[in-house]
């Protein structure tokens, strides 16, 4: 099927429409905390960081030594410095000026920064809301991202420059995109290429953003494709063996094609990782993420109780989230807890659609309303906190 074709089977009706505008809620809520913030120090280093990635592109003169060694990934830092880069060939601005002094030249260089980070969130709710929608139809779509979009940690991760909800996204796609592998090696060759080639991009983004990110999402995704390729499994060793070598020249282009800094992803305690249940406690005891937490605690119950809940497209999301709720990098600081919210919300909409089937439906309906709607209200509530 070409391209064309495709674009004239693609579909806007109500259940897009709702999804469209849960992700303009997102947009609204991030708007409004940008809005409401000033440019602080860590903001200056990203952006500087970020526009001498790709305006001085030789070690000599930029950013291995005005910025140092590139702990985790530089995928974060050339987001925030593109927007700037972009802007200051537009508007003719001088290359010395900094983003203090565009600041005063620009009164929306505050968002500029922002808008990646933004845009990778609203690709991230995307993606979750088509996994879920394909896996559980539209109710289990719609509880995992009315949940993703008030989710306050959300909405902190895509307004301020950080890798942590880059590495969300490209652990999620990547470990979906390898379950779909796995399910396309089961028909004909034809298929397996071009998500082969969305897989490996996958990887390589995640590895840009973060290495141990890439390095779980690399685990957890062929753990995937082992069990789900059954009769094809020989086949996985040159895919692996793609993937790996795809994912490195990626990573090695983020570096600009430089050696001694492409160096230190190896010489870095970056994929350093332990395990505790510190985050994960945080995160739930924290009120903003109440209605998250319930209904994480209502799913668990029901997944534990009901038969019907404990099928692949439930159990696989859960393997993901508890392992990366319970990690700790120790090399280079991350989030793993927020790496692990894209597939705990995948959890949690797979079961609630399953509940939403079952002769209790009436009550079920209800009882997930009304999670919804504390959830958007705390998330609403904690925006002046966000904006701090």
């Amino acid at each position: 099927m070409s391209f064309a074709q495709r674009l004239r089977r693609f579909r806007f009706d109500r259940p897009q429409r709702i999804a469209a505008v849960l992700l303009f809620l997102l947009f609204a809520q991030c708007y409004w905390v940008v809005r409401h913030q000033t440019l602080t120090e860590r903001d200056y280093q990203y952006a500087r960081c970020g526009r001498e990635m790709w305006e001085k592109p030789s070690p000599l003169a930029g950013y291995f030594t005005t910025c140092g060694n590139i702990h985790d990934g530089t995928l974060a830092y050339r987001a925030a410095g593109l927007p700037l880069t972009i802007e200051r060939i537009l508007a003719g601005v001088s290359p010395q000026s900094s983003p203090w002094e565009l600041r005063y030249q620009l009164s929306y260089v505050l968002l500029l920064m922002r808008l990646p980070f933004i845009v990778c969130g609203l690709c991230l709710g995307g993606a979750l809301w088509w996994v879920t929608r394909r896996l559980f139809g539209n109710e289990g779509g719609f509880v995992a991202l009315a949940l993703y979009c008030f989710s306050p940690e959300m909405v902190r991760a895509c307004t301020y420059p950080n890798a942590e909800i880059l590495a969300a996204f490209g652990l999620f796609a990547a470990v979906y995109t390898a379950i779909g592998v796995a399910h396309a090696m089961q028909g004909p060759r034809k298929k397996w290429r071009p998500r082969i080639f969305l897989l490996i991009a996958a990887f390589g983004f995640t590895a840009a953003a973060h290495v141990s990110a890439a390095l779980l999402a690399f685990v957890f995704a062929m753990g995937f494709m082992i069990y789900l390729a059954e009769r094809r499994r020989a086949h996985l060793i040159p895919i692996i063996l793609y993937s790996g070598i795809g994912t490195l020249l990626l990573l090695f282009a983020s570096y600009a094609f430089r050696p001694d800094a492409f160096s230190y992803v190896f010489r870095s305690a970056a994929a350093r990782i332990w395990f505790s249940l510190e985050p994960a406690k945080i995160f739930f005891s924290s009120l903003p993420n109440a209605g998250i937490t319930l209904a994480a605690g209502v799913a668990l119950l029901l997944f534990a109780a009901v038969k019907r809940s404990r099928y692949f497209g439930n159990l696989a999301a859960l393997l993901v989230a508890v392992p990366l709720l319970l990690v700790v990098t120790t090399g280079v600081p991350a989030q793993p807890w927020l790496w692990a919210l894209p597939f705990l919300l995948t959890f949690i909409g797979g079961v609630f659609a399953d509940a939403l089937e079952t002769p209790q439906r009436r009550v079920f309906l209800v009882a997930t309303g009304a999670i919804l709607v504390m959830q958007a209200a705390l998330s609403v509530a904690a925006l002046p906190m966000l904006a701090e």
